[in-house]
């Protein structure tokens, strides 16, 4: 009898809930805008066309902060980026009278004892005779070693671009670094572009 008495409890309470009401609001529609108008949306290309180095840098880093990179401005011309586990330096270089260019950076800080090795001219000249995705260069007296690549473009860059031709270097980097003998990343580091970033 009990459950009887609950059953119609029930079925009372939403026969009330279901009957229509003079006293209440009708309950306001949602919009339903479009997803670009309702909140911004990464752009796929960044109009460069007529820049500076500094405001190309510019436009670069926020194109890149919108598409959820982690990047941060490490000069005025120049902007670093974190790439999987690797930063790259962006450096613009534009030509008003020609093609421009985005400069990518790596750096790797060389150990005391590999420094004053013979060998590492040596292996850094057969890298750039071999290799035809970056340029390699000893700088500071060899202790650190510049991995350059170039994307060129007119007057817009996707940013699509960008990422394939940072996976394109990585994957070049990583290549390089198997084919390196044993022990060896002990005396090459990269050099941190960017603050590390604990949680």
């Amino acid at each position: 009898m009990k459950l009887l008495f609950i059953i119609m409890g029930v079925l009372g309470l939403s026969a009330c809930s279901t009957a229509p009401s003079a006293s209440v609001a009708p309950t306001p529609t949602l919009e339903t805008k479009p997803l670009d108008e309702r909140a911004p949306v990464a752009p796929k290309v960044v109009q460069l066309a007529g820049l500076s180095n500094d405001l190309a840098a510019e436009a670069l880093y926020y194109a890149l902060l919108n598409a959820n990179y982690l990047v941060t401005k490490v000069a005025s011309d120049k902007v670093a980026v974190q790439f999987g586990d690797n930063q790259f330096m962006l450096e613009p270089s534009m030509n008003a009278a020609g093609i421009d260019r985005i400069l990518m950076n790596r750096f790797y800080a060389v150990h005391p004892q590999l420094q004053a090795s013979q060998e590492l001219p040596r292996v850094i000249g057969e890298l750039n005779a071999k290799l035809n995705f970056a340029k390699f260069v000893l700088r500071d007296q060899g202790a650190v070693i510049q991995i350059q690549g170039t994307v060129t473009f007119a007057d817009k860059v996707e940013i699509e671009e960008l990422r394939r031709f940072m996976l394109w270097t990585d994957g070049g980097l990583a290549q390089i670094a198997l084919s390196l003998p044993e022990g060896v990343e002990q005396y090459l580091r990269p050099i941190p572009l960017m603050p590390v970033v604990k949680s």
